[in-house]
């Protein structure tokens, strides 16, 4: 099954016999709250999905973004309706770093049906609704493990013995910049790949499968024996391993990323527009 669905899919899906639980992560790094934007207006049938509070940990020493407590996040899913057996497609405002999240969690937690709008909110082009749903609560039970994670030192031996793809824009792996963590630069050995190149220039849908297959092939995917990700946080970085996944290629993710890495000063840090560069 393709983890992304189109529009069109999406609204033949949803008046079918078996519609999916649709799950609004609107969420933008720094603000201002997708609350808002989803009561003036979402998908009909879909339920707000918090990122910071429901798909998140509170942030620390592992991240800006940990994994958030798996009973924590089973229990949301059951609010939002989620069963073990139920389709389930994530969207955002358009961006889909926010439904990738959510879709990797998901599928992480062991759920086999979850798929990711492709394009997100600015790609429906049907009515949308104001109406807040109760949907029955569902039966999800969260088992971590269906897909590969990897913590600090899993990524930084990954980068030497496989391919560890950077998913930040090029100048922060580059350490040019760094808006937001304590120093800037790369994970030694990662390679810069930066996840808005996994969309269709001046759009927000995902490439299609081919290009994204001969990107990673670029990048150095097909000759490594594993692959893992990481970001800023573990927000755009599970929209790489998507992109991935589109691709037919299984890929882990450090969902600490740069900003538990970053936060440890006994780390090595490479700066620079190569993989090993000081």
């Amino acid at each position: 099954m393709t983890p992304i669905i189109t529009a069109t899919e999406l609204a033949s899906e949803s008046a079918g016999p078996r519609p999916p639980v649709l799950l609004d992560v609107r969420w933008q790094l720094g603000g201002p709250p997708g609350r808002p934007a989803y009561e003036a207006g979402h998908l009909p049938g879909a339920v707000y999905v918090d990122l910071d509070s429901e798909l998140a940990g509170p942030p620390g020493a592992g991240g800006r973004h940990p994994l958030p407590d798996v009973a924590a996040f089973g229990a949301a899913m059951r609010r939002a309706g989620v069963s073990g057996s139920s389709p389930v497609v994530a969207y955002d405002g358009g961006q889909g770093w926010a439904a990738a999240r959510a879709w990797w969690l998901l599928r992480w937690t062991g759920h086999e049906d979850v798929r990711v709008l492709d394009g997100g909110l600015a790609a429906w082009d049907r009515p949308l609704t104001t109406e807040i749903p109760a949907p029955e609560p569902g039966d999800f039970a969260p088992a971590p493990g269906a897909l590969p994670l990897l913590d600090a030192d899993g990524a930084a031996a990954l980068a030497r013995s496989g391919l560890l793809l950077d998913a930040r824009a090029a100048e922060r792996y580059r350490g040019d910049v760094e808006p937001i963590d304590r120093v800037g630069g790369h994970i030694p050995g990662a390679v810069s790949a930066p996840t808005t190149e996994n969309v269709t220039p001046g759009a927000t849908t995902f490439l299609p499968a081919g290009d994204l297959t001969a990107r990673f092939k670029r990048l150095g995917a097909s000759d490594a024996p594993e692959i893992g990700v990481y970001c800023g946080s573990g927000v755009s970085g599970a929209h790489e391993v998507l992109a991935l996944e589109i691709a037919g290629i299984r890929a882990a993710l450090y969902a600490g990323s740069w900003s538990e890495w970053s936060a440890d000063p006994t780390r090595p840090v490479a700066t620079g527009p190569d993989p090993d560069s000081r």
